[in-house]
Order: structure tokens, then sequence, then C-alpha cells
């Protein structure tokens, strides 16, 4: 039975107890399976999704290349205009859509909001990001001006994006590539209520010139055969590693660019020095926030010998603390795994890190009832345990004691990830040492604050197995566009480069 009708304001959003997953050309269809969302937080079925099918996935991506050339072609600033009407809408529907992302992902209510409100900030930053779109002039000659940067759009590109951030990762990309013109992009989600909400939101607005080439997403499922399009330019992914390796040779069969956000395996380093409550508040969020399923969520917490007895007694007294239940609860900390299947890996992965050598300091068990609700875990390991080495997407938490402070740099680079990294210290000398050339190896080398989230400010993305791409902050929206350099030559002579003489 579904339980639609149980939380008003999926119907406030548009919803409806079954919904097409697909839009093509304005016009809502559906003619594949239908798939059910279920509500983590009791295991209930929420509503109905009919998916696309696989060709009608393809005629949407035959519609958007009907299309780029004038969605290229709109002006920048009307391009601005409608990201600000994004901005004031998603505003103004900031707790509904909050809500959606808690009853079907499972993040507590004030993540859910916070998803939201990224994507308001989004919108500003695109905003703020029209205003440096200019040609840059750089006169090499007195008769040749030398144009550097012209930026114009890549073109068609299709996204991938995992379930931990159903909303903001989408609307990151979307807007974005809006702004640039790019036309547009496809979508494959693993939920069905939050994309399709996002789609009828946003196709309700005054869009009507980008609706055939932005909206033409599909709710799909990865599984299925997709084809590399010689017009799709770029692939973004936030997806496992493995899906990455087995799509990988698709794109790159063709040359096409990709923008990889993978695995995280974050460390954060508590050193002797540090301020152990401050780090203690940081850890806690960082390893339990989400329930663990935050690409930037912490996985190992490296504690200094001398404080390390102490600061996991604080630990544990405080994971007892915790409010595990309801996200949409206003008093719940710690919500549930997204699915059973994580609940089952859960169950399997405990004993095996006990046979291992790992000791179990808090938690490890599943929390029966309905709903996928297991406990925050911590396991003490020795630096060289293998389990080290792979991401568990749960909330557990593996302690390493260290002496030194380079074999605690060693220990967070010791691994294939490299998403994001944390120093606890109050010596300035360590901050140095931990983000110049002989420390973190991370995307993100934070001091003094954890290693979960992120602001859109900074540049966001990692190294090694995690990827190399970045998005949101600094100049990371150049890599949705395509760069050219331009000289023009407005005399009658011909000047050659660096001076070189050649008469004829």
């Amino acid at each position: 039975m579904l339980t639609f009708d149980k939380y008003p304001f999926l119907a406030q959003l548009g919803l409806k107890a079954k919904n097409f997953g697909a839009s093509l050309s304005g016009t809502w269809v559906g003619d594949g399976e239908w798939t059910t969302s279920y509500n983590p937080n009791t295991g209930e079925a929420i509503a109905k999704v009919k998916l696309g099918t696989l060709q009608q996935y393809e005629q949407g991506m035959q519609e958007l290349l009907k299309v780029k050339n004038m969605w290229a072609e709109l002006p920048i600033p009307r391009r601005g205009d409608i990201v600000r009407q994004i901005g004031d809408e998603f505003r103004k529907q900031k707790e509904a859509l909050g809500m959606l992302v808690a009853l079907e992902m499972g993040k507590i209510k004030s993540e859910g909001l916070g998803e939201v409100q990224e994507i308001i900030d989004i919108c500003d930053m695109g905003l703020w990001i029209i205003q440096i779109i200019i040609w840059i002039s750089n006169p090499i000659r007195e008769t040749i001006p030398f144009y550097d940067g012209i930026m114009e759009s890549l073109g068609c590109c299709r996204h991938y994006y995992s379930f931990q951030f159903s909303s903001c990762r989408h609307l990151d990309q979307f807007v974005v590539m809006f702004v640039f013109g790019k036309e547009h992009h496809q979508q494959i989600y693993h939920q069905s209520l939050v994309p399709t909400s996002f789609m009828k939101f946003l196709k309700e607005m005054d869009c009507q010139q980008a609706q055939c080439s932005l909206f033409v997403e599909m709710v799909f499922k990865l599984e299925k055969p997709l084809q590399v399009i010689r017009e799709f330019h770029q692939y973004p992914l936030q997806v496992p590693l493995k899906l990455v390796k087995s799509l990988q040779q698709r794109w790159l069969s063709r040359l096409a660019r990709s923008l990889l956000e993978l695995g995280g395996n974050n460390a954060q380093i508590v050193h002797e020095d540090a301020n152990v409550d401050l780090a203690l508040k940081a850890a806690v969020f960082a390893a339990v926030g989400t329930c663990g399923q935050r690409c930037t969520s912490l996985r190992r917490l490296l504690l200094h010998n001398s404080i390390a007895a102490t600061f996991i007694q604080k630990m544990v007294k405080v994971y007892g603390t915790i409010k595990i239940g309801n996200a949409l609860n206003d008093d719940t900390l710690c919500g549930p795994l997204h699915t059973k299947g994580q609940v089952e890996q859960y169950k399997k992965v405990i004993p095996e890190i006990q046979a291992q050598g790992g000791k179990l300091l808090y938690g490890g068990n599943v929390i029966e009832g309905p709903g996928n609700f297991v406990q925050p875990t911590i396991f003490e390991v020795k630096a060289d345990h293998p389990i080290l080495q792979h991401e568990l997407f749960m909330p557990i938490l593996f302690i390493v004691r260290y002496d030194t402070l380079d074999e605690a740099i060693e220990i967070n680079n010791n691994v294939p990830q490299g998403l994001s990294s944390s120093l606890f210290t109050s010596n300035l000398s360590n901050s140095y040492k931990w983000t110049g050339p002989l420390g973190s190896d991370c995307g993100i080398v934070n001091v003094n604050i954890g290693t979960s989230g992120a602001e859109i400010g900074g540049a966001f993305g990692g190294e090694k197995e995690t990827g190399g791409g970045r998005e949101s902050g600094s100049d990371s929206w150049k890599t949705y566009m395509r760069r050219s350099t331009c000289t023009i030559n407005f005399g009658k002579t011909l000047p050659l480069a660096q001076g070189v003489k050649f008469d004829i």
C-alpha cells in the first residue's frame, strides 16, 4: 500500500501517488516498468514512478541535439535571469523540497534543508560566474589584439550521479551548464521521487525556451546499456568506482571529457596539541551525519598516542547519546541507511572486520524493526589493516593510533582514494606542513574543521581514485566550457610568432 497521502508536501511539489518518470518535449511519458520509492525510515512504499524505455531515453538525447544551437545562442543575461528565477523558487519551496530529500533518501531534516540551500547558493554563484565570462584582451603587437580564453559552450553533456545527494548534485551541475548554454544534460537517477519532483517543479517556471533542452531527463536505471553518442562531449559522474570502470571505455573510445567525483575514504588527524573538544565534535558529525553516506564522511580517525585513550573514551560516550530514528523528526541525529542492501552489507562486514583483528569499541548491531537502521560503529585497527584501503558507505569508523605527524600523514595518504582530509592542531608549523607539498595528497585539505561537507566557494573534488574532477567554486566552471585562444590581425602585414622571419 502506498503512503503518499501521509505526506502533504509531496502534493505541494506536484507529485502524485503514481507518476511518469520521463519528460520529452514538455510531455510526460513513461512506457517502461514501474518503480517504487520506499521510505528508508519505515520501509513503506511512498509512491510509484513509471520509467521511460531505452527507446524514449535515446529519443530524448536526439531532441537535445536538435535544440543545441538555440540554447547556446541565447544571450547570457537571459540565461542568468532564468537562473535567478530558479533560485528564488527554490527559496520558496525549500521546506517541502528538504522534507522530500529526508523522506526518500533518509537524511535528517536539517541535512535535507541544507542540500536545498546548496542549490540556492549555486544559483547565486551562477549569477556571479556570468559577470566574469568576458573576453580578456591582451594586445601583443600594435595591430594584433590577442584574446585569451574565449569561453563557449562545450556541447551536450550526459550526467550520472548517485543517491546520497539526490538534489544538489543534480542541480549543481544543472545550473552551471545552464549558464554556459550546454545543450544540455541527460541524468540517470537511482531514486525516483526527487528527480521527478524537480523536473515538475522546474518545468512550471518561466523557462519555455529551455524546456526542450533542459528537462529531457529520465528516471532510468544505471544498469541499462548506455550508448556513447558522438555529439555528447562531457560525462560528469558521481557514482561508485566499479561502475565508472565499466563505463569508462565507452567515453574514452571517443576521447570525451569526464568529470569524476568518486569515493572518499576520508581521514581526520587529531594531533597531540589539538583542541580535543573541537576535534571530537567534528569527528562525530563527519562519521555519523547522513548515516555515514556522504562522499566526505569520515572513515578513518587518526589519533596521537598521547591523547588517544581519552579521546576514545569521550567519543564512545557521545556515540551512546546519539538519537537514531526517523529522519523527519527534529531531534534525530542519525537516520537510516538508504536501502536494505546496505543493511545486509553492514551485517556482513562487521564479523569480517573482527575476524581480521579489528577491535569493536561501539555499535555493530542492526536495529530491529521497520526501517533501515543500524548502530553507528567504531573499530580500532592497526595502520596496516586491509579494511582501511576500502570505503564502506555506512557509519563505520576506524580509529588508528600514531606517534608522529609524519606517520599520520603517511597513513592518510596510503589509500587509493583522495577526496577530503583534516588535521586538528594548534601549531602553525603543523598546519603549513599539512597543507604543503609533503602534506595531504587529497583534493580537500582542512585544518581544524572536519572532512564532511564543503561550501560551494571552493573547488570540490579529489585526487587518485576519487577521479580528479572539480566542481562548484574557484575556476572549476571552466571544465564545462570550450576554451579558444583567438588572435586577430587587422593590419596589412603578417607578423609571425616569436619574431620569426620568413620572407617570400
